[in-house]
């Protein structure tokens, strides 16, 4: 009865509040965020400059964004890794280092850390880990929402974590998100693992061409034996199937309408899947791929030469969702303005399997310096994965026994490794010629001696505390005799 008194109090306060409803609606859309994790690959793409390989959805993806040549994991091999890149801090800082932690041992993120999924859900994202479009247990199981296929026995794509996640993820697919809701999603392609893609990589049924053995160009620490080359190829082939997948993956955002607004990330999660370079710090075990491509095309074809840390990826994910990283994060955003290029990156590798190593290595634009901890413990040492699916390895013991060796693959095959290894990057990219002992490089040696032993003493490095040998008995030999059941560890 009284609303006509009313209406002018009414429209002043709409009025007054007009303004700070405004810049919402001015405000630019956040850009989705799309990041394929390829799995154990080194940057042997054609956009890289590697021979052979095809690979004509990662070259256009470069030739539309930023190619990053020094990128570099800070673990080389997955479950520490992708601690370190879920996180943005060192795998050693955590208490991620082993790979794998089994279920039993993984503890909470310590005070101050927090994943990545989780700094982007307070921005508001939605988060998804997708499972790729390939490889055996994708064809096995079911479809999700998405038209992605769904592995893992949640229903999700791989994780792999050394620690204990809560909730990792929000969802499977992007069309799980609220309307106008952005999104963050995460995709594994293991076709560049050893395994079922391999195989398919090598076969008639593969989408993808074969390269012919003989052209292979190996590296001098390998073998130049049939068996070497097949390998070699066998991975430049696998790569080339992982490539066919992220095209799928990337014609799938166009379908659904999302290119014109996502920002894909793509990068190898260790580097690749060869005898020397999985599992050690070489930069074949260590040196990834990394392209960033916005919708807008900025800085199309750039290529990049600064340092990069795999963590300083998480903090850049973070930066381009303007959200907020957590307090105890290591990675440096390196795509803000005024953030100073890295000099050197870090990285670590400690139990791989049920082999029981320690390793830390700090490289700069031109050098590489490893630390061995346990030197009496030989590169060589048995690892159950290595011997049944790395040939070469295999291969390269039989040689050593029948002193058939180079000196450059002999090396790597000694019963025992040196303390400390240093290497000259712009004359011996290969690292096969151990500068350590040389008094010309005496003050290089202290001085990288110094940056890693600083920064085991400042990141926390949990490495020196070891494991239980009973757990690592339990974890891949069965169950301790007091134990039910049968647990088998996984050797992968």
């Amino acid at each position: 009865m009284h609303l006509p008194h009313r209406l002018p109090a009414l429209l002043a306060a709409l009025l007054l509040s007009a303004p700070m409803l405004a810049p919402a609606a001015d405000q630019p859309t956040r850009p989705n965020l799309l990041f394929i994790l390829a799995e154990d690959i080194g940057p042997q793409l054609g956009c890289y400059g590697a021979p052979l390989v095809q690979t004509p959805h990662l070259d256009a993806l470069a030739a539309r964004g930023v190619r990053y040549t020094r990128a570099f994991t800070t673990a080389p091999v997955c479950s520490a890794s992708r601690s370190a890149i879920m996180t943005g801090m060192y795998q050693t800082s955590i208490g991620a280092h082993h790979h794998r932690t089994w279920q039993w041992n993984k503890r909470p993120l310590p005070a101050g850390a927090r994943t990545l999924t989780d700094c982007l859900r307070d921005a508001g994202y939605f988060t998804a880990n997708l499972a790729a479009p390939g490889g055996k247990k994708a064809r096995k199981e079911n479809t999700g929402p998405s038209g992605l296929k769904i592995t893992g026995a949640d229903g999700t794509g791989k994780t792999d974590f050394n620690f204990i996640a809560e909730r990792p993820f929000d969802g499977i697919s992007w069309k799980e998100r609220a309307p106008g809701q952005p999104f963050f999603a995460q995709i594994s392609i293991n076709e560049s693992h050893k395994g079922d893609g391999w195989v398919l990589a090598r076969s008639k049924d593969s989408p993808v061409g074969h390269v012919e053995a003989a052209r292979v160009q190996l590296p001098p620490y390998y073998p130049d034996h049939p068996v070497a080359r097949e390998e070699y190829a066998n991975y430049l082939d696998a790569v080339a199937l992982m490539d066919h997948y992220v095209g799928e993956v990337l014609a799938r955002l166009e379908r659904d309408g999302l290119a014109g607004n996502t920002i894909v990330v793509f990068m190898g999660d260790n580097g690749q899947c060869l005898f020397r370079s999985k599992q050690f710090l070489y930069d074949g075990g260590i040196h990834v791929p990394l392209i960033i491509a916005w919708p807008d095309r900025r800085r199309a074809g750039t290529v990049d030469d600064q340092l990069v840390s795999a963590i300083d990826v998480t903090a850049a994910l973070i930066g381009l969702a303007g959200a907020r990283p957590a307090p105890a994060m290591q990675g440096r955003d390196f795509l803000a303005p005024g953030t100073m290029p890295r000099t050197h990156v870090f990285a670590a590798r400690d139990r791989m399997d049920e082999s029981t190593d320690r390793m830390r290595a700090v490289r700069t634009a031109d050098w590489k310096y490893i630390r061995n901890y346990l030197p009496a413990i030989p590169y060589l040492q048995y690892n159950a994965y290595k011997e049944k699916s790395y040939p070469t390895w295999n291969l390269v013991k039989e040689l050593a026994r029948a002193g058939q060796l180079t000196p450059e693959a002999a090396a790597f095959a000694a019963p025992r490794k040196p303390l400390e290894e240093l290497y000259d990057l712009r004359a011996d990219p290969h690292e096969v010629r151990n500068l350590a002992a040389d008094p010309a490089h005496a003050a290089r040696l202290r001085e990288l001696r110094a940056l890693v032993d600083r920064w085991v003493v400042e990141s926390g490095d949990q490495g020196a505390q070891m494991e239980d040998p009973l757990d690592i008995f339990r974890g891949y030999n069965g169950r301790l005799p007091d134990e039910p059941g049968d647990k088998k560890g996984s050797a992968k």
